[in-house]
């Protein structure tokens, strides 16, 4: 099977400070996790009124099909089960 991306939500995680979504591989569910920094380095605009997770999870929807491009090459190289992208994997 391959990964993939059925459900379009995401969420933000305070306590990992990043925006998490779910990826499927067949009936495996794959955790992702973009970190808030990574998300800060795009060069998407993050301000404007409203809180940080909004404009977070903002910048991820703008972003979206990058992310998932970066998430897919990261689960190629090593499957597992959680993955934590960072800045330096959008490089």
């Amino acid at each position: 099977m391959t990964l993939a991306f059925p459900n379009p939500s995401r969420s933000f995680d305070e306590t990992r400070n990043a925006v998490c979504f779910i990826g499927h591989d067949g009936m495996s569910k794959v955790r992702f996790f973009v970190e808030a920094e990574a998300l800060a380095r795009s060069g998407v605009a993050l301000g404007g009124k409203g809180t940080a997770e909004t404009a977070y999870l903002s910048a991820f929807d703008a972003l979206r099909a990058s992310i998932l491009d970066v998430a897919s090459k990261a689960y190629a190289r090593k499957r597992g089960d959680s993955y934590t992208l960072t800045a330096a994997d959008f490089r």
